[in-house]
C-alpha cells in the first residue's frame, strides 16, 4: 500500500511538473537571449515577436482542439490558402473588379470553416484516420486556391484589410489583438462551454465518453470545423501581413501549429493540456526564432533547434510510463 501511495504521489508530482515546464522554458529562454543580445527586450523588438507570433498563435488554437481529441488535422496549410484566396479575390485585387470589402473576410473565414467540417465528415462517416483525410484535404484545398488564383500571386488593395497588418491600436498591429481575441475565444470555448469539455472527455476516452451519452461523431465534425474557423481568421490575417495570396503563403505553417501546440505541453494522445499550454508553446517557438536571429545563428542551424525542441517537448509530454504501446 505505501508503495502504490508512493507511486501515485510520484506520478501526479511529475505531471504538475510537466505542466509548468513550458513556462519555466519560456521564461529561461527570454533570459538568455537578453542577456546574449540586450535588443531582445528593446519595445520595438518585442512588438515585432508578438507580431510574428499572430498567425501562428491563431492557427495554433485551432489545431489544440483537434490534437485534445487526440486527433492531428494536417489541412492547415491548404485550409489557409483556400481562405487567402477566397479574401484575395473577392476583395479589392489587381486581377478583377470585385470589391466587397469585409464581406470578403466573412467569406474566407467560411470557406476554411466548410473545409474544417468536410475533414470532419470524411474522416467520421467514412472511418478514414484523421491524418489520411486531412492529409488529402491538404492538397486539395493548396491545388484548387492556386487554380483559383491562376497561379500567380494576387494582391490584396483593400486598405481597411491590409490596416489588420499596417495599423496600430496601443502600440500594436491590429493582427495581433485579432491574434488574442481568437485565443480569448478558444479558451472560453475549450473551459467554460460544454463542447469544450466534451471535447476533453473525448480526448481522454472514446470509449468512457460514448457511454456517457456523448455523440462522438458530432463532436468530432464541430472540432475540426472549428479548427478550419481559426485557420480561416489566420488566412485572412497572413493575406493582410503579405498584402497578397500566392501559392507558398501557407508554406511552413503545419510545421509551426504542430510544433507550438506540442512544445506548449498538449499531449498528443489527447484529454491533456489546452489552449493556455499552446499560447505558453507559441511564445517559445517564436521568441527562439527571434533570438536565434538576433544573435546570427544560421537559418540551417535554427532549423535543427526547431526540430531537437519538438523532439523534446514530446518526450517531456507523454507520461511513456503509462504507455503500453509506442506505434
Amino acid at each position: 500500500m505505501d508503495t502504490l501511495l508512493g507511486r501515485l504521489i510520484k506520478g501526479n508530482g511529475a505531471r504538475h511538473w510537466r505542466s509548468y515546464a513550458p513556462l519555466a522554458v519560456l521564461i529561461g529562454l527570454c533570459i538568455l537571449i537578453a542577456i546574449a543580445n540586450p535588443n531582445f527586450i528593446e519595445l520595438r523588438n518585442l512588438v515585432r515577436v508578438a507580431n510574428s507570433a499572430s498567425v501562428p498563435l491563431t492557427l495554433a488554437m485551432g489545431m489544440t482542439f483537434i490534437i485534445l481529441l487526440g486527433s492531428i488535422d494536417l489541412s492547415v496549410e491548404g485550409a489557409l490558402s483556400v481562405a487567402a484566396m477566397v479574401l484575395v479575390l473577392l476583395a479589392t485585387n489587381d486581377a478583377n473588379a470585385n470589391h466587397y470589402g469585409w464581406l470578403a473576410v466573412l467569406a474566407a473565414i467560411v470557406a476554411s470553416t466548410l473545409v474544417g467540417l468536410l475533414n470532419g465528415v470524411v474522416q467520421t462517416y467514412l472511418r478514414i484516420p484523421s491524418f489520411m483525410a486531412t492529409l488529402g484535404m491538404w492538397f486539395i484545398g493548396l491545388g484548387f486556391s492556386v487554380y483559383m488564383l491562376g497561379g500567380s500571386a494576387i494582391r490584396l488593395m483593400d486598405p481597411s484589410i491590409r490596416a489588420l497588418a499596417l495599423s496600430r491600436f496601443l502600440g500594436l498591429p491590429l493582427a495581433v489583438w485579432v491574434a488574442l481575441a481568437a485565443f480569448l475565444l478558444a479558451a472560453v470555448i475549450q473551459y467554460h462551454t460544454r463542447f469544450g469539455r466534451h471535447i476533453m472527455a473525448v480526448g481522454g476516452g472514446e470509449d468512457v465518453a460514448e457511454l456517457s451519452g456523448i455523440n462522438l461523431r458530432k463532436v468530432r465534425i464541430l472540432a475540426f470545423g472549428l479548427a478550419g474557423f481559426f485557420f480561416g481568421i489566420a488566412g485572412v490575417l497572413a493575406a493582410a501581413q503579405l498584402g497578397q495570396s500566392n501559392a507558398v503563403i501557407a508554406d511552413g505553417r503545419l510545421f509551426a501549429a504542430v510544433t507550438a501546440v506540442v512544445v506548449g505541453g498538449t499531449a498528443l494522445t489527447g484529454g491533456e493540456g489546452g489552449v493556455f499550454n499552446t499560447l505558453v508553446g507559441v511564445l517559445i517557438v517564436t521568441v527562439l526564432a527571434n533570438g536565434m536571429i538576433l544573435l546570427g545563428i544560421s537559418p540551417y542551424i535554427q532549423q535543427t533547434v526547431q526540430g531537437l525542441m519538438i523532439i523534446a517537448a514530446v518526450a517531456l509530454s507523454l507520461d511513456r510510463l503509462r504507455l503500453k504501446i509506442v506505434k
